[in-house]
C-alpha cells in the first residue's frame, strides 16, 4: 500500500471493499469545522493513554512513544505546520493518523476500548468547558464596566419607563444595575453549565462501555472532570451539555439586546441621554453626519442567531433513538458559531459601555411631574385615604390638568379640594424628583442609599469570581 493510499483510508474502512462516494464524503466529514477540537483532542487522548498504561494495555515504552508523539502533533497544530491528508474526515481521525506517522504500529494501540463515540464527546465536552471559562471572564469585565458607570450616576436622575412611557423616575445608576444583575444570572447559568459539562464520558466505548480495566473517575480526574457519565449508552448520545450552553448564550444575547435596544434608544437625538465614543460607532458612506451604533444594532441581531441555534439542536435531539446517531454531528458548528460570536461580540460591548457618556442634564430635562402621580397618590394614603379611591383622586386631577392645560403642581388648590377635601396646601410639596427617589430606599429601590447597596453586593458578586 502506497503513502498515498494509506493517508486516504479511513478508520473504518477495513470492513469496505470500495471507497465511499465523494458525494457522501462531503456530506460526513466534519474536519472543516471540528478541526478547531485539535488541543482538547490531544490533551484528552494523552489522559487515555496514561489511563491505558495504569490498565497494563500500554508499557511504559508504549507510553511514552504515545505522548511524545501526541506532543509532536500537537506542535505541528500549533505552528501551523500540520498537514491534512485525504482520508482525514475528523479532527480525531487527522490526529491518529499523523500520530501513527510519527511512531509507527504502537500508535494504533490508543484506540484500544476506546470510541469516536465516546471521544467526541469528551472532546467536545473537554473544549467547552474552556470556552465557558474564557466567556465568564468577559462577562465579569461587561459588569464591571456597567458597575463602574453606576458608580458614578447614583444621583443622576432619569426616566424609568414602562411600556416605553414614561413612569416614575429613577437613577441612572439603578437603570445600568438592572442589567448587571441580568448579567449575574448569566453568569450563574453559565457556571452551572460548566459543572454539567465536566461530566467525562471518556471509557464509555461505543456504547456499551470498556472491557478493559480503565479507571474512569482517575481519567476524569486527570482532565479537570468533576465526575463520570454512570451509563454508557446516555454518555455517548448526550448532548444536554451542548443545548445548555446554547441556552445560556441565547438567554444572555436575549438581555443584551434588551440593553442595546435601551442605549440605541437614548442615544438617539430625541432623547440624548448616552453619548458614544466614535470608537464604538461607524459612519454612513452617504450621509456624512451619521454616527451609527452598529455594535449595539448586532447585538440585538446576533440575539436571533443564537436563538436560531438552540431552536436548531433542540429540534435535532427531538426525534433520535436510544444511543450515537450520526445527527449528533449537528451539535459542533451550532456550538462553534456561538462560541464566536460571544467572544467577538463581549469585547467591543465592553468596550461601548466602558466609553458611553450618559448626559445628566437631558436626563433631569426628560422628567415630567405626571410621572410623580403615583407619590401624589401615595400622599393621600399617608391621611388615610385607602390607594385605591387615592388612586382614583388623583386620576381626576391629571384629567382636571389636562383640562386647564396646565402641569399638577400648577393646578390650583381649589381644583384639587373639588376633587377631595384630602388635598390640602402641602401637596405640592410631593413634586420634587429628588424626594422621591428618596423615599425608595427599601431594598432594592432606586434611592441614593438602596443603590450604594445594590454597589456594595455587586462588588461582592465580583470579588467571588476574584474579578
Amino acid at each position: 500500500m502506497t503513502e498515498s493510499e494509506r493517508s486516504s483510508r479511513t478508520l473504518w474502512s477495513g470492513r469496505y471493499e470500495a471507497a465511499v462516494a465523494d458525494s457522501v464524503r462531503r456530506l460526513n466529514d466534519s474536519l472543516p469545522f471540528d478541526k478547531r477540537l485539535y488541543a482538547s483532542d490531544i490533551a484528552c487522548s494523552i489522559a487515555y493513554a496514561q489511563a491505558l498504561h495504569r490498565a497494563g494495555v500500554l508499557n511504559d515504552s508504549e507510553l511514552a512513544a504515545i505522548i511524545s508523539g501526541l506532543e509532536q502533533v500537537r506542535a505541528e497544530f500549533d505552528s501551523g505546520a500540520f498537514v491534512f491528508a485525504a482520508g482525514d474526515e475528523d479532527i480525531h481521525t487527522a490526529v491518529e493518523r499523523r500520530l501513527i506517522e510519527l511512531i509507527g504500529a504502537v500508535g494504533g494501540k490508543l484506540h484500544t476500548g476506546r470510541s469516536r463515540n465516546d471521544q467526541v464527546a469528551t472532546d467536545t465536552r473537554h473544549w467547552q468547558a474552556q470556552t465557558i471559562s474564557r466567556v465568564l471572564r468577559l462577562l465579569s469585565a461587561l459588569q464591571r464596566a456597567l458597575l463602574e458607570q453606576a458608580k458614578q450616576h447614583i444621583q443622576t436622575l432619569m426616566p424609568g419607563y414602562t411600556h416605553l412611557r414614561a413612569a416614575q423616575p429613577i437613577s441612572a445608576a439603578h437603570w445600568l444595575l438592572s442589567y448587571f444583575w441580568m448579567l449575574s444570572r448569566d453568569v450563574r447559568r453559565f457556571e452551572l453549565t460548566r459543572e454539567a459539562t465536566l461530566i467525562s464520558p471518556l471509557g464509555s466505548g461505543a456504547l456499551a462501555g470498556t472491557p478493559y480495566p480503565i479507571d474512569r473517575h482517575a481519567l476524569a480526574e486527570s482532565l479537570g472532570f468533576l465526575d463520570v457519565a454512570p451509563n454508557s449508552l446516555d454518555a455517548v448520545s448526550d448532548r444536554d451539555f451542548a443545548v445548555g450552553f446554547l441556552y445560556a448564550a441565547a438567554l444572555l444575547l436575549t438581555h443584551l439586546s434588551r440593553f442595546a435596544e435601551d442605549v440605541i434608544l437614548f442615544s438617539a437625538p430625541p432623547f440624548g441621554f448616552v453619548r458614544l465614543d466614535e470608537r464604538y460607532t461607524t459612519g454612513s458612506s452617504l450621509m456624512p453626519q451619521k454616527q451609527n451604533p452598529d455594535v449595539l444594532e448586532l447585538t440585538r441581531g446576533k440575539a436571533g442567531r443564537l436563538i436560531g441555534h438552540l431552536a436548531g439542536l433542540l429540534t435535532t435531539l427531538k426525534g433520535l433513538p436510544t444511543g450515537y446517531n450520526k445527527d449528533l454531528q449537528e451539535d459542533k458548528e451550532a456550538l462553534f458559531d456561538a462560541a464566536d460570536t460571544l467572544e467577538t461580540l463581549l469585547p467591543a460591548l465592553i468596550g461601548t459601555v466602558e466609553t458611553m457618556r450618559l448626559q445628566p442634564e437631558a436626563m433631569r430635562a426628560a422628567l415630567d411631574e405626571s410621572m410623580l402621580a403615583t407619590d401624589l397618590a401615595d400622599y393621600l394614603v399617608q391621611r388615610g385615604v385607602p390607594f385605591r379611591e387615592a388612586h382614583a383622586l388623583v386620576g381626576a386631577a391629571v384629567r382636571a390638568a389636562q383640562a386647564q392645560g396646565v402641569s399638577l403642581s400648577a393646578l390650583p388648590l381649589p381644583s384639587y379640594q373639588a376633587i377631595s377635601a384630602h388635598f390640602q396646601a402641602d401637596l405640592y410639596s410631593v413634586f420634587d424628583f429628588d424626594a422621591a427617589i428618596g423615599k425608595r430606599k427599601a431594598f432594592g429601590g432606586t434611592a441614593p442609599e438602596a443603590v450604594r447597596q445594590q454597589i456594595e453586593r455587586a462588588e461582592a458578586f465580583l470579588q467571588a469570581r476574584d474579578v
